[in-house]
């Protein structure tokens, strides 16, 4: 443990690339996308070699009303099939169910009958019980599963390793470490790669890594937990994603030497589908406000609010969060 896993020029079979631009992109203009865009995404995909494909949430209509929304916070059934029909690409579909925000035991059929593959369940490290009860269920009813283990940068080691002891005798599929503040370094998010893998891969568990770009590191990141073993990678179109958004996709499918990862396809999308959509004005990516809240390592709520408000008044702002730390 804490060797690096293959170099630079290598190729590693066990990596696997999760595009989540509809689902953490969807955190930027409230899962509003056309269905042109969904269906020229997932079909940009396919041919980027992309490994899966995260169409949405899976939000629990009690607490959420349909009406507010895109459909792609709740992923209905019928909905992805419109898009992807039986998808009979290699290409796998993934939707995320957040503890305490989803009817899990309603709103999800058999995989028999469903042609979502995995379900990334995300929880806070005091909720892992919970997350464990929907990881069985999903298991029983025959999805691949994945604990997406959000605000890891404020959990102490004791805890971290608790909860990653606790999954690793669960029967999920792969166990993320997420940069959910933007806050890791390439430094801290390595030790953390060498502890979860140092518990997940005993445990027959694989490690992933989703990051966010607060610091402009998400990229970084991504590349550095991977080199210790990480192989479960997120990313997202041009970063887009909730607040300084995450990994860029054309930075990773530019990066990795696998063959079956193309950067055309991806660029031509960005071209047709990404830059107007910037152009509209939904708003995401790096930005002052997002590097302070990285740099406190605390949730981006504030910074949000700053930028939905317009202001440019960084240096107060940067006084604000320090009064309130």
């Amino acid at each position: 443990m804490g060797t690096r896993k293959g170099n630079l020029m290598s190729v590693r079979a066990d990596i696997k690339v999760l595009d989540c631009t509809i689902r953490d992109g969807g955190l930027c203009n409230n899962f509003d996308f056309t269905d042109d865009f969904v269906r020229e995404l997932y079909k940009t995909n396919i041919k980027s070699g992309v490994d899966y494909m995260e169409f949405g949430y899976k939000a629990s209509k009690t607490l959420f009303n349909e009406s507010d929304y895109g459909k792609w916070k709740f992923c209905n059934e019928e909905d992805l099939r419109a898009i992807v029909g039986d998808n009979i690409s290699d290409m796998k579909i993934a939707v995320m169910a957040d503890v305490g925000r989803c009817d899990f035991r309603t709103d999800f059929l058999p995989k028999s009958e469903s042609v979502i593959d995995m379900v990334r369940v995300a929880c806070y490290i005091h909720q892992i019980p919970a997350a464990i009860e929907m990881i069985e269920y999903f298991h029983e009813l025959g999805y691949e599963t994945t604990c997406n283990i959000m605000a890891i940068s404020q959990a102490n080691s004791n805890q971290v390793e608790e909860a990653l002891t606790m999954l690793s005798t669960s029967s999920v599929d792969v166990i993320y470490l997420v940069d959910s503040y933007g806050s890791l370094y390439p430094e801290n998010a390595a030790a953390l790669a060498k502890t979860y893998l140092s518990i997940a891969e005993p445990a027959g568990k694989k490690v992933g890594f989703h990051g966010h770009n607060n610091q402009n590191l998400a990229f970084a990141n991504t590349v550095e937990t991977m080199s210790y073993g990480i192989s479960y990678l997120d990313a997202t179109a041009q970063g887009m994603g909730r607040g300084a958004g995450n990994c860029a996709m054309e930075l990773l499918l530019g990066f990795l030497k696998n063959p079956k990862y193309s950067l055309y396809s991806l660029l031509i999308f960005i071209e047709k589908y990404m830059i107007p959509l910037k152009e509209s004005g939904v708003v995401w990516g790096y930005d002052l406000q997002y590097l302070f809240t990285g740099q406190l390592n605390r949730h981006p709520r504030e910074a949000i609010s700053f930028t939905e408000n317009n202001r440019k008044d960084y240096c107060e702002f940067y006084k604000e969060l320090l009064d309130n730390d």
